[in-house]
């Protein structure tokens, strides 16, 4: 298990009101382009952002996996939105899916473009000040089926960790909101992070829980964490700022 386990996760940036029924969502696409058209891929990507991902909820960023599987592909980043907007995004009649079509997936394999959605966990996430997204190290999870609730429980107990013992700490929690048996992709846990010397840090997270809930707390947490998982997944995902609608910033909202 990870020594950065929950020191954590999927980008949350601009808070959707607090008056709000609604919750925010983001929209990822994996992106893998043709080894010979890259330099086009890019060209069309950032020009396609900048005309219609520039800002409010279509807003768009662009990361590069640097490792694991998925290296040399780009994830497209569309959020915070509530659902509502959807009905009102760029579309056929600005132009919108024409551009995509003729400037940027004729440059990507035939994999590509794979989507998911995600749920920010606002109660589970802590994002104590501002900051600019530089890396983000990004963490899924596949939860057993019918164990959604213990181990939804297990990541409040780390949250609450989090929240004592290291308050500065930046991460989120995001939820999978059509979740796939076949993918394994049910919860995202992404840490933000500038230098790469952070990852060969010790973050101390088993210490810090033994310290609030008893010695040996953490043996047991990790073991109640693999009964109630399949497993997970880690890529490191690098802010591109040149193929992004909108900076890397992230302005963090007062609650109520």
């Amino acid at each position: 298990m990870r020594k950065l386990f929950f020191s954590l996760l999927l980008l949350p940036l601009l808070a959707i009101s607090q008056n709000s029924t609604e919750y925010a969502v983001f929209e990822n696409a994996i992106l893998t382009p043709n080894p010979g058209q890259i330099t086009q891929f890019e060209k069309g990507l950032a020009a396609h952002n900048k005309k219609y991902h520039g800002d409010g909820p279509y807003g768009g960023r662009v990361y590069w996996v640097s490792n694991g599987p998925k290296t040399g592909s780009y994830v497209w980043v569309m959020g915070p939105f509530p659902w509502s907007s959807l009905d009102k995004r760029p579309a056929q009649k600005e132009g919108h899916d024409a551009d995509w079509n003729a400037n940027v997936a004729q440059y990507t394999t035939a994999d590509s473009g794979t989507q998911s959605y995600w749920r920010f966990n606002a109660e589970m996430s802590r994002f104590p000040k501002d900051f600019t997204i530089k890396n983000m190290e990004v963490d899924t999870w596949d939860i057993k089926r019918g164990k959604y609730k213990e181990a939804m429980a297990l990541v409040k107990k780390v949250h609450d960790v989090y929240a004592s013992k290291s308050p500065d700490d930046t991460y989120g929690i995001y939820t999978n909101e059509f979740p796939s048996t076949k993918e394994g992709r049910d919860l995202a846990v992404i840490s933000f992070f500038d230098k790469s010397a952070w990852l060969g840090e010790d973050h101390d997270i088993s210490n810090k829980y033994d310290e609030m809930y008893g010695a040996g707390s953490w043996d047991r947490f990790l073991k109640d964490w693999m009964d109630v998982t399949n497993g997970g997944d880690t890529e490191i995902w690098m802010y591109v700022p040149e193929l992004s609608g909108i900076s890397g910033d992230v302005k963090v909202a007062e609650r109520k």
